[in-house]
């Protein structure tokens, strides 16, 4: 069970910075002895994959921070946040880790179905961030993308941390972000809403 709350903690961040989690788990199986990927996933924290994805990194983080652009974004990373969601699921389901002594027991290296819900996690995420950002730029006049994007870089790094780390409260973090997400979308809306009402009367 904990293996499922691993790689779920690190596909939610992955739905919000598709490279956060990646660097964080390719530089913690590089320098945290506690953390381990096994063989199948070792590539993650070779010099290569660490450089390409520290530079895709801060484009994204740029990119995500100024207004119409980060809707854009958004849109091109639908296809790529998923896919980092696949990799580091099944990548963190399956290391050994402080709070993971048996990594085979939930899921194996050469089995699909890890990336597959890592996928199904980040685009869940993604899909609730690309509808919450257009939403919060109109409120603001675009004021509030850094400020968003800021929150949300630093939940996915914490989300990724606290994935290898402590999973539970990783887990419990995730499940109040969407829900507090969800509820200020829908109160935005019902807002705009009655404002539109009271300008038709």
């Amino acid at each position: 069970m904990l293996e499922f709350l691993v790689g779920t903690g690190l596909a939610a961040s992955a739905g919000l910075n598709a490279w956060m989690p990646l660097l964080v788990l390719g530089l913690a199986d590089r320098f945290v002895p506690a953390v381990e990927l096994p063989a199948t996933w070792a590539w993650l924290s070779s010099d290569l994959a660490l450089w390409v994805v520290g530079v895709l990194l801060v484009v994204e983080i740029i990119a995500d921070k100024v207004p119409a652009v980060d809707t854009i974004n958004d849109v091109l990373q639908t296809v790529v946040r998923p896919a980092s969601g696949g990799i580091v699921f099944g990548a963190g389901a399956s290391a050994e880790t402080v709070s993971v002594t048996d990594p085979a027991s939930f899921f194996t290296d050469s089995s699909w179905v890890p990336i597959l819900t890592g996928v199904v996690v980040a685009l869940a995420v993604h899909g609730v961030k690309a509808a919450f950002r257009p939403v919060a730029n109109a409120a603001t006049g675009g004021i509030a993308a850094p400020v968003v994007s800021t929150i949300e870089d630093a939940s996915a790094l914490a989300l990724s941390i606290l994935a290898l780390l402590v999973p539970v409260l990783a887990a419990a973090a995730l499940v109040t972000a969407i829900v507090a997400m969800v509820f200020a979308v829908r109160r935005f809306r019902r807002r705009r809403g009655g404002e539109r009402a009271h300008d038709a009367v």
